[in-house]
């Protein structure tokens, strides 16, 4: 079963294109890896599944059902969470503590 799938995904800033017609789907026990050199999209791909930016047009899949994220509350709710690149430790804690934070 499809856990999460796009289809032709775009994302626009003004003229700039940073994502274009996307097309990818996760199995349920797979796992991806989104690739690429700097600037090349991932995070804005990873920022439009997890309701941090609405997609310019295309359509998200959740288990079979078109979803609309209006905020990462909406994706947390329907089970999808992100870690972020950039995110700050506490250094008192363990790596799995500061994870779970």
């Amino acid at each position: 079963m499809e856990i999460i799938k796009t289809v032709d995904l775009t994302k626009k800033f003004g003229s700039f294109t940073a994502n274009k017609n996307i097309n990818i789907s996760v199995l349920e026990g797979e796992i991806k890896a989104i690739v690429g050199e700097n600037g090349a999209g991932k995070s804005t791909l990873m920022n439009m599944l997890y309701g941090l930016l609405k997609p310019t047009s295309g359509e998200i899949y959740l288990r079979g059902r078109l979803i609309h994220f209006n905020s990462p509350d909406d994706a947390i709710l329907n089970g999808i969470g992100m870690v972020h690149q950039h995110f700050k430790l506490v250094p008192s804690l363990t790596v799995y503590e500061n994870v779970l934070l």
